[in-house]
């Protein structure tokens, strides 16, 4: 599983014009899931995501997590996280999870985080989404449940 988390002061998720998902302070996640990934992994990427001290304290050091904060995350899947660029100029996606497997682990790694007490929001699985954010810092971290040690 691997998530492109982006610290934010605004995001939201618009398809067909109408806002599906929308946060103040917090993460947006785009979430992508490999045809191998597995419960663990939802897990692990979950509580990697909730403990992620990168929130400024009092005295300007990224010390606080989301629940410090009151934040909250927008969770967009996108399957193209597993694009193979390597070969030829068309991206392959051979290591993405299949439609209903994606949305099965997609929507247990939302339903994790709201075990853990963050609100979530999300965006719409398959759909053409528009996504906006306002990126906090800069800060952009990657997460890949298969890099763990």
């Amino acid at each position: 599983m691997r998530a492109v988390v982006q610290r934010v002061s605004s995001a939201s998720v618009t398809v067909d014009g109408e806002v599906v998902g929308r946060i103040g302070r917090g993460f947006l996640v785009l979430l992508g899931v490999s045809s191998d990934d597995t419960q663990d992994d939802v897990v692990y990427t979950a509580q990697k995501i909730a403990g992620l001290r990168v929130f400024e304290d009092s005295d300007g050091k990224m010390n606080l997590a989301l629940a410090d904060v009151d934040g909250a995350v927008l969770a967009v899947s996108q399957f193209t996280l597993y694009g193979d660029c390597r070969k030829g100029r068309r991206p392959s996606f051979i290591h993405a999870a299949p439609p209903d497997r994606a949305d099965e682990l997609y929507r247990g790694f939302v339903a994790e985080l709201q075990g853990q007490g963050i609100p979530v929001e999300t965006g719409r699985f398959q759909a053409q989404m528009d996504v906006e954010l306002v990126n906090d810092g800069p800060v952009t971290l990657l997460i890949d449940s298969r890099k763990q040690f």
